[in-house]
């Protein structure tokens, strides 16, 4: 079927009659009535017309004699089922009518002799059906080429969303992978200070149970709560380069101890803060490992700095490390916590170690030895 050539096709009328007279008559009668009307005395010059160009409308008398309107009717269905099909016939029956209907879906019968106003208006019809089913028509053809590409897009997006699947699935695998390796790091580093000091190892675990109830708080972000229980763990870490001996007299009386002597136990947290960026290179981790012996009046090491200059996490850090370092019974030991609010610990640190920790047994604070 030749597609619709442009809007004027469904103004473009095709009609087949054997009698010169009507063909004159008819097209006469459309064109003023501003229809573009062809006609042909033949139905089968009829038929390749119909093979070659696009009609609204197509008009066929019933009684021809190389076929009769109804069989040409038939193949112009065939050839172009959106036109409006219109038989004219002297006489109309029952039997035609339901042959005409169930054969070839004719829109419209015409009876002889037909008024004009019934002949224009019949024609007006025809034409605005044509153009209700050539819309529709390119509907329904859009409608398809939405639904293929809707198809084709789902079908890629079904791809790609089981590509992600497998992606995370794998990212999921690794993650859990890192996160057992690194458990197993910080699991070592445990392991090496309780070889190296068990009261070391003690104090940490003890540190690290404290930190973890104040990371409860909604005080600290994700980011924070990693940092600051990292850094619980391995905040120590660079006394291992320290002597026992000067570890254990810095315990008992660190009026013994030299110079250089204390100087080296002030730059463990240096120390600490090198080896845990082998382990951990977020970057707050070793800020707070480093800063975990600063004071908030700016007299802490190694850097002396104070108030908002220390990082929050390792503020925290210190008010754990002064609990548990202090060498107290619990009532003593926050005591002493409170009585350092604003000089030695930032009083915000110290209120979010109290809320978190007022509900919850503490660990006992280590005994100096």
């Amino acid at each position: 079927m030749p597609p619709p050539a442009d809007p004027a096709t469904a103004q473009r009328l095709l009609i087949v009659d054997d009698e010169l007279r009507i063909l004159t008559s008819l097209k006469a009668t459309l064109e003023r009535e501003g229809f573009s009307v062809v006609t042909s005395s033949s139905p089968r010059r009829g038929l390749e017309l119909l093979e070659d160009e696009a009609f609204g409308v197509v008009i066929a008398d019933h009684l021809m004699p190389e076929m009769t309107g109804l069989e040409f009717l038939v193949a112009c269905q065939r050839l172009q089922p959106l036109a409006s099909r219109v038989l004219i016939t002297g006489a109309v029956s029952l039997p035609m009518l339901v042959e005409a209907i169930n054969r070839s879906e004719i829109y419209r019968f015409l009876a002889k002799p037909w008024l004009r106003e019934e002949l224009v208006a019949a024609m007006r019809n025809a034409v605005g059906r044509y153009e209700l089913l050539t819309q529709n028509h390119l509907l329904l053809a859009e409608t398809a080429a939405l639904n293929q590409d809707l198809a084709r897009a789902n079908a890629t997006l079904a791809t790609k969303v089981a590509e992600l699947e497998t992606q995370r699935r794998s990212l999921d695998t690794a993650n859990t992978a890192l996160e057992r390796r690194y458990a197993h790091s910080l699991e070592l580093c445990r392991r090496i200070l309780a070889t190296f000091d068990p009261i070391l190892a003690g104090r940490t675990q003890a540190i690290t149970t404290i930190v973890t109830q104040m990371c409860h708080s909604d005080h600290l972000d994700e980011n924070e709560r990693h940092a600051l229980r990292t850094a619980a763990w391995l905040c120590d870490l660079g006394r291992i380069g320290v002597p026992r001996e000067v570890l254990h007299v810095f315990r008992v009386d660190p009026t013994r101890l030299a110079a250089r002597e204390i100087d080296s136990i002030h730059a463990h947290p240096i120390y600490s803060q090198t080896l845990v960026s082998h382990l951990d290179e977020r970057p707050l981790v070793g800020e707070t490992v480093r800063a975990h012996h600063e004071r908030f009046d700016g007299s802490g090491y190694p850097d002396g700095h104070a108030g908002q200059a220390i990082p929050w996490t390792a503020r925290c850090l210190a008010v754990a490390v002064c609990y548990v370092e202090c060498g107290l019974p619990r009532e003593q030991a926050l005591s002493l916590l409170s009585s350092e609010s604003g000089t030695g610990l930032d009083p915000e640190a110290l209120r979010l170690f109290l809320q978190t920790t007022r509900l919850s047994p503490l660990p006992t604070a280590c005994v100096r030895s």
